[in-house]
């Protein structure tokens, strides 16, 4: 049985295929550096979202310390 393929052929048709399948390997990490990104922002976004939380809690708690020194301060005139 004799092979009418050359090895060119057969060398060319190796190349397409690697790069087809590297191809592939492209795609899913350029997918994975992205939906990194993605979560990097809500991540970042999480935690300013926590520190106005915070301002707003200490903001409040400083305001309840001066409405009670306010009525301390007026019980005792």
């Amino acid at each position: 049985m004799t092979s009418d393929v050359k090895p060119a052929t057969i060398h060319a048709v190796s190349i397409v295929a690697f790069a087809t399948i590297a191809g592939c390997g492209v795609e899913t990490a350029t997918t994975a550096a992205t939906s990194a990104a993605i979560k990097k922002q809500e991540v970042d976004q999480g935690k300013k979202t926590l520190e106005q939380a915070q301002q707003k809690v200490d903001q409040a708690a400083r305001q309840v310390e001066q409405r009670a020194e306010q009525a301390g301060a007026a019980a005792d005139q």
